[in-house]
């Protein structure tokens, strides 16, 4: 099978083909307990009839959830799991003894091949030290991403910026790698032929920014051109919710902070946008004339709707979603989930870092054999 073309048929839970996607479903991690995440499941089983479940943890509690929604019969499948991976447990801990916990149920059906994709609300670290333990990485990926949606001024009101906190740190041939995954990403869930990437740099001038960024600078344009994807070049933390760029790069430590800086500054303006409505009868009145547009901008504003960081450069696909997700939120994973087993994201994802690697190892010799610019 060719690296564009997907065959979407997978094993149902009962073990037969039924011709819908399964996704596997970590039932125990999030906040607000399993029952938000089968709610969610309820929501994307009405919405979606091609999916189905495999749905882990305690089947004591999980049974009865489930049995209260005709909408989950025959489409959810329970694997009993006693354990639980909190969100304190390290994850070199869970890495040592995570055997048991839902969690790792979760991530050994997408192993074993029962399910294309694996969502869980649960603990970022432990979740991603079991991914790569069990899922192992794709060769020629030397370290894996987490990938997020950020509302932007785009047609398809997001940008893909990666990473976001798998790891602080990264070298060039890391971030030539994350453009790769990036564009892959933005070209399945977000439908772009051509995704435009950028370098997240302190200013768009070439000759800014650490050495490791200057050296991903030189050699982008040459894996830019395996990778199908057009490489703006440096871009500034104000063009994260611009029109300029569809994939920004950077690593996780630098790419984590501007996530929680972004999260918080939404929640603030959405506190303040409220206080501002509610302080006069004026302003009440005002905002009830108001009232759809302002339903408008909440939605649009809404972080559940893009709900769900993608770990990227594993032999598998796992949506992480956020912690406190709701049911809409979780629902909102699971069709991200949904949209990029459909389009066999990680077999093309696969396919595209094999050819940008060599790519960079050529463009690599260009620059150390020449004056410092790739030829």
């Amino acid at each position: 099978m060719s690296p564009d073309t997907a065959d979407t048929t997978q094993l149902g839970p009962s073990g037969q083909a039924t011709g819908r996607i399964v996704i596997s479903v970590d039932a125990m991690g999030g906040d607000r307990g399993p029952a938000a995440v089968v709610a969610g499941l309820v929501l994307s089983a009405e919405m979606n009839p091609r999916i189905a479940f495999i749905l882990h943890g305690d089947e004591a509690v999980l049974a009865p959830l489930v049995n209260k929604h005709p909408e989950l019969s025959g489409r959810c499948a329970l694997r009993h799991a006693p354990r639980v991976v909190t969100m304190e447990d390290k994850p070199a801990q869970v890495m040592r003894n995570g055997e048991g916990t839902s969690m790792w149920s979760c991530i050994e059906s997408v192993k074993l091949g029962e399910a294309t994709v694996a969502v869980s609300c649960g603990n970022t670290g432990a979740l991603m030290a079991v991914a790569m333990i069990r899922l192992r990485r794709l060769p020629g990926v030397t370290r894996p991403a987490i990938a997020c949606l950020w509302p932007s001024r785009n047609p398809g009101g997001f940008n893909v910026m990666l990473d976001v906190g798998a790891d602080v740190k990264a070298e060039p041939e890391d971030l030539l790698q994350f453009a790769t995954m990036g564009a892959s990403y933005a070209r399945n869930g977000l439908n772009l032929k051509r995704p435009r990437v950028g370098l997240l740099n302190v200013g768009t001038e070439e000759n800014k920014g650490r050495p490791e960024l200057k050296q991903a600078f030189e050699q982008m344009p040459a894996v830019a051109a395996v990778g199908d994807f057009d490489f703006v070049g440096f871009v500034e933390g104000g063009d994260i919710p611009g029109d300029r760029v569809d994939v920004i790069v950077t690593d996780g430590f630098n790419g984590n902070i501007a996530l929680k800086t972004g999260e918080g500054t939404a929640k603030l303006m959405s506190d303040f946008i409220r206080e501002a409505l509610g302080a006069s009868l004026l302003s009440r009145l005002g905002a009830l004339l108001a009232l759809g547009s302002l339903r408008r901008l909440q939605k649009r504003m809404d972080p559940r709707r893009m709900n769900g960081g993608v770990f990227l450069g594993l032999n598998g696909t796992v949506v992480k979603s956020h912690g406190s997700a709701d049911a809409t939120g979780v629902s909102a994973a699971i069709k991200l989930a949904f949209e990029l087993a459909k389009s066999g994201f990680n077999e093309r994802l696969a396919a595209r870092v094999a050819s940008a690697g060599r790519a960079g190892q050529d463009a690599s010799g260009d620059v150390d054999s020449g004056n410092g610019r790739a030829t």
